[in-house]
């Protein structure tokens, strides 16, 4: 039997593999083939132990567009939260569907299963990695500018998992990071020294911001950080995206947020409604960008 290939990280892939992943989303955006069901009587089973708007909506729609049909499973529905072991619910699991996706809190929930299963796991979020939010950050990148190689992208705020996730797309697509947080929220050093010289930090959203062709936010307390909202509404207060921060940049640089936003935090009205904004089409890539990502897995 085959051994699946799993998608808990952008790492799993190669950049070829993950060029052409892209190119694919672009183009099933753009030729929608409803007799097109290369999924047809396929099932993907999603356990969602974190809420979402985005993940199971495209990752069902996906499914549907594909012929395929997804199964939710909240904590409620499953014996993940009784504690049964998670080998345990892998290997059941794994053996009723085709593919897995999981949202979740420990990134070692995502790959136990991966290990245990017989079918392709993907990572649709953990606290440390979100790799398929920048399958579609990047496709939007491609559809508005061409190719990511070579440029600089600016990472403003927090050192969180779109922040590690970004580090590891610096790497796989060969791109400059540069980016500015507070010294006590910067990311995973391990993750950082990976990257190498790909990566640098920066003092200010300005500095980081200086001839960027990308510049990338999020929210400054991300779920399951609610308690700890004024703390780093201190700690993040000078790392905001602003106007100011868009006119260091590149005149032609894009706006990036994986939504759901606070505008007046993380980032004013000004840029993320404004013209170089391109978080809607950012949004909907995930639908387009996660059916290449699935065919990709089950059609092997």
């Amino acid at each position: 039997m085959q051994q699946p290939r799993h998608f808990t990280s952008l790492l799993d892939l190669s950049s070829d593999e993950l060029r052409t992943l892209i190119a694919r989303a672009i183009y099933l955006k753009n030729h929608r083939d409803p007799d097109f069901q290369p999924l047809k009587g396929r099932v993907l089973g999603m356990i969602f132990e974190k809420s979402s708007t985005r993940t199971r909506i495209s990752f069902e729609a996906g499914m549907a567009h594909f012929g395929g049909s997804a199964i939710f499973l909240s904590p409620r529905d499953t014996q993940l939260g009784r504690g049964e072991p998670l080998e345990d619910s892998a290997k059941v699991i794994s053996s009723m569907v085709d593919c897995i996706m999981l949202r979740t809190f420990k990134h070692e929930t995502v790959t136990t299963f991966a290990q245990h299963s017989r079918v392709p796991v993907i990572n649709g979020l953990t606290d440390l990695l979100h790799p398929c939010q920048l399958l579609a950050d990047m496709q939007t990148y491609f559809e508005f500018r061409g190719d990511i190689a070579g440029k600089t992208v600016a990472w403003i705020g927090d050192g969180n998992n779109m922040c590690h996730s970004y580090i590891n797309a610096a790497r796989q697509f060969d791109f400059k990071l540069n980016i500015a947080c507070p010294f006590d929220y910067r990311p995973n050093q391990a993750i950082v020294d990976a990257a190498g010289h790909r990566v640098a930090f920066f003092n200010s959203p300005e500095q980081a911001a200086q001839g960027a062709d990308l510049v990338v936010t999020d929210v400054w307390a991300s779920m399951g950080q609610e308690e700890e909202q004024k703390k780093r509404e201190i700690a993040f207060n000078d790392f905001q995206v602003n106007q100011q921060t868009m006119q260091a940049a590149n005149s032609d640089a894009l706006f990036m947020h994986c939504l759901p936003a606070h505008r007046g935090e993380e980032v004013t009205a000004e840029v993320i409604d404004g013209p170089q904004s391109v978080i809607f089409p950012e949004a909907e890539n995930r639908l387009h960008a996660q059916k290449a990502l699935l065919e990709f897995l089950i059609c092997r």
